[in-house]
């Protein structure tokens, strides 16, 4: 792989205002002395918008304190005119697309918005690519490409042919498409499937931070497939600290013995590589709720918990084989589940009062 040095360069963050956009750029505001990060994202409503407002001021906040040359747009990465415009004025040398709309059951009843934002905004990106060229270009997959796949854990070599849902399926084709930009056009590109991301200011939509919503509102939680649910939670540092190793990586850009470009194409797992039972999960974030002062010590957990069987779109098991990404980069997630969810527990109460 060829070795990239973050510091000095132009670096495109799509979906800055996003869960993991966010806390990718508030890491690379310290570990750069110099450099531009952009930022884009279209701080649609699929969840509530003040989140995106408070990680924006955060960003906002910590980058007048550091030397890195910080520009934030309010936009779309399927308006192919305003990317064209931002690739143009600032010549990217790392593009990380993390804007894409996320959620399984939201797809089945809004699919257009995939359609827009995961195919035609990454095929924006990809074509910006081939006509300013990168050095890197990183994109978010995700664990949900993996489908009914019954062999865990997870691996990158299993066939991925059987999505469930239209947002799995729509993570499968971004793969496909940086494929073939890859080797039309000597691309350097990674894809990175995450497993289940979770942490402080993370998506509401998510189960750990839907479940404490619900909970403090003393309505009950409903958990799915009778809590025979697996699920490979992945804290949000160890993401960070994935994406950031990987964009200083990018795969080599070297020719075949036709004489033509092999793809400088690479896709990786990011999980903790623990499957934690949804019940133990539920367990364990009740205790931290509780630690945290978010719920009483008193509280009756018993009375607020339903189990109910599984939903469409959704798998039993999520368990990422991250062998490949310990060879290549020395990395594999390390936070336990206690200690992520006593960080999300800890800022729910400072965020939330």
């Amino acid at each position: 792989m060829e070795k990239i040095d973050l510091n000095g360069k132009k670096i495109l963050v799509t979906g800055h205002a996003g869960f993991i956009g966010s806390n990718l750029v508030n890491r690379l505001f310290h570990d750069m002395k110099e450099g531009t990060i952009v930022g884009i994202d279209n701080l649609n409503n699929y969840y509530d918008p003040r989140l995106k407002d408070y990680r924006l001021e955060q960003l906002k906040a910590i980058s007048e304190k550091c030397k890195v040359n910080y520009v934030s747009v309010v936009g779309s990465i399927a308006d192919k005119g305003l990317i064209d415009k931002l690739f143009a004025e600032y010549k990217f040398d790392i593009v990380v697309n993390l804007a894409a709309q996320a959620g399984v059951r939201y797809s089945i009843e809004n699919p257009d918005v995939y359609i827009e934002s995961n195919i035609i905004g990454f095929y924006n990106i990809l074509e910006a690519c081939r006509h300013n060229p990168v050095e890197h270009l990183v994109y978010a997959s995700s664990s949900s490409v993996y489908g009914g796949n019954k062999k865990v854990p997870f691996s990158t070599e299993d066939r991925v042919d059987n999505p469930v849902s239209l947002y799995a399926a729509t993570k499968k084709s971004n793969e496909l498409m940086a494929h073939c930009y890859s080797k039309l056009y000597n691309i350097p590109s990674t894809g990175l499937r995450f497993f289940t991301v979770y942490g402080p200011a993370g998506r509401p939509d998510m189960a750990y931070f839907g479940f404490t919503n619900k909970l403090l509102k003393g309505e009950t939680i409903q958990i799915y497939n009778y809590g025979n649910c697996r699920r490979d939670f992945t804290y949000v540092d160890d993401i960070v600290e994935g994406i950031v190793r990987v964009m200083a990586g990018a795969p080599e850009r070297k020719n075949g013995e036709d004489g033509l470009p092999v793809p400088p194409y690479a896709v990786y797992n990011i999980g903790g590589g623990q499957p934690e039972n949804l019940l133990d999960f539920v367990n364990i974030l009740q205790e931290e709720l509780v630690r945290a002062g978010v719920l009483p010590k008193d509280y009756d957990f018993e009375a607020h918990k339903e189990l109910v069987p599984m939903q469409p779109g959704d798998v039993p098991t999520t368990y990422a084989d991250s062998e490949a990404l310990q060879r290549d980069y020395g990395f594999t997630p390390k936070i336990t589940l206690r200690e992520g969810l006593r960080k999300f527990s800890e800022w729910y109460k400072e965020y939330y009062g």
